[in-house]
């Protein structure tokens, strides 16, 4: 075996790099047979995007923020951290309808911005995907241990939390078996997937409107005063914690392949679902800190805790297991996306080629399914996670900027292109989008960033030395230059 020495010809050209994937290819590709099985429907899409969207924030965030920096007018950040969102969720609406393809962002950015801006953010969405499914997979873990320790059942201690969470602590067992089940759901028909989400939404929206409804009598004016005990700044600080509650609905886009008619329902499942999960979302935040003192929520489980002061301690048991469902449903909804953009990506040549095949009998993703699953696993039961989640944040706010900036260029690029929906008031829409994420990226501190850098230049290199070398694009660019040459 004879070695060849690296040479710069062997790196890509900056044509290469900006090559886009003409939106004509990507109607083709998915408008073709495909392994995948468009059976999904509207509701199903947007029981997708309320999985990713309705989880812990309902039921931690809201008490949260109101005890230490909004008051009260923690439902006015709900607000505003929505019409944040809501600006990206008009920009994905479009693009859901203009490319009915599987990968979310990473599709719509190589159809406008090239090849290796669409390979970062793929890689940059595959960690953050993967770790928002191994965060939650640890929070649904002490939901599930809280609930069964009221019905006075309790996991050994060595298998109730990883090493360093406490004395005696070894692993995770609930949060192992958690990921490893919901990967195992999503590797069935995508449909079965779809219908035990979509229960699990029923079950926590059910919850919550019981929530809401069974607080409201006990909802005291005298609590709402003052209504902004920390001023209009710390509403809007508030916003910038409680915006990771509001998005997720970017999960649901991942599965163009799969929805019925993709074009039509997928921009109404993104807006849909976004504006369902904020209502629920501003409707608890007020009947909370009606009920009690805004400054008594500072508490792992402020709902729950709010009930146990009015008298009503039963609202504890529904609370759990409202959680338990809501928050595996947003292990689900990100699985199933994380899953789907490594799909994308291996069949466009990026990734290597195995984790493009579907399952014979499911005709789901199932490889990337289970290695994704089972590496979250792993993470998930081993490592006591704190400062990873704030990792999370960097790769969700960097797609929201690329795909709100992309909106602007295609709209100058290609206004002829058909559109199911278009973007109202472009580009003042897309432009409150960018500058939203960009001044809450500049929060995250720097140890996020250093890990994001670090993880990026793996990404980098890999693309370099294997990606961009078995692009399916760029090989095509290479034989028509050929065939044009003879």
């Amino acid at each position: 075996m004879t070695g060849r020495r690296f040479s710069l010809h062997d790196l890509p050209s900056l044509h290469d790099l900006l090559r886009v994937k003409p939106l004509e290819t990507l109607a083709a590709e998915s408008g073709r047979p495909s392994e995948l099985r468009r059976v999904l429907g509207l509701w199903q899409l947007t029981s997708i995007g309320l999985g990713g969207l309705i989880g812990v924030g309902i039921f931690v965030l809201t008490g949260v923020v109101a005890a230490t920096q909004a008051g009260p007018a923690v439902s006015l950040s709900f607000l505003i951290a929505g019409v944040a969102s809501a600006a990206a969720a008009l920009c994905y609406a479009e693009f859901a309808g203009m490319i009915p393809a599987a990968g979310s962002a990473y599709t719509y950015a190589y159809a406008v911005l090239g090849e290796l801006a669409a390979w970062i953010i793929g890689w940059d969405l595959l960690l953050e995907y993967a770790l928002v499914v191994a965060v939650v997979s640890i929070g649904w873990s002490g939901y599930l241990q809280a609930l069964l320790g009221q019905l006075g059942l309790a996991l050994p201690v060595w298998a109730s939390g990883a090493a360093g969470t406490g004395e005696g602590k070894v692993v995770d067992l609930a949060a192992i078996l958690g990921a490893l089940f919901v990967a195992g759901v999503l590797v069935l028909r995508i449909e079965w997937g779809a219908r035990f989400n979509a229960v699990m939404v029923v079950v926590k929206t059910a919850a919550v409107l019981l929530v809401v409804a069974a607080g409201l009598p006990y909802v005291s004016l005298e609590n709402w005063t003052p209504f902004m005990p920390y001023g209009f700044g710390g509403v809007v600080e508030g916003a910038a914690v409680v915006f990771f509650a509001v998005f997720g609905y970017d999960t649901l886009t991942t599965a163009a392949e799969e929805a019925k008619d993709p074009q039509r329902q997928l921009p109404r499942a993104v807006l849909l679902s976004l504006a369902v999960a904020l209502t629920l979302y501003v409707a608890v935040s007020l009947v909370l800190t009606g009920m009690v003192r805004y400054d008594t929520l500072n508490n792992p489980a402020p709902v729950a805790a709010a009930f146990t002061a009015v008298g009503l301690p039963w609202a504890t048991f529904v609370v759990s297991v409202a959680a338990v469902a809501g928050i595996i449903s947003v292990m689900l909804a990100f699985l199933l996306g994380c899953a789907r953009i490594c799909f994308a990506m291996s069949r466009d040549g990026l990734l290597p080629a195995w984790f493009s095949h579907a399952h014979p009998r499911f005709h789901t993703p199932h490889r990337p399914t289970l290695v994704i699953g089972a590496l979250t696993a792993i993470v998930a039961g081993l490592y006591p996670i704190r400062e990873v989640a704030e990792l999370v944040n960097i790769g969700t706010l960097s797609a929201f900027v690329v795909i709100c900036l992309s909106i602007i260029v295609m709209r100058r690029t290609r206004p002829d292109a058909p559109r199911s929906f278009r973007t109202p008031l472009v580009p003042y829409v897309p432009l409150v989008g960018v500058g939203f994420s960009i001044w809450l990226l500049s929060k995250l501190p720097a140890a996020a960033w250093e890990r994001f850098a670090i993880w990026m230049a793996l990404g980098l290199i890999f693309y370099f030395s294997y990606g961009h070398k078995r692009s399916k694009l760029a090989r095509a660019g290479a034989a028509g230059a050929r065939s044009a040459e003879v």
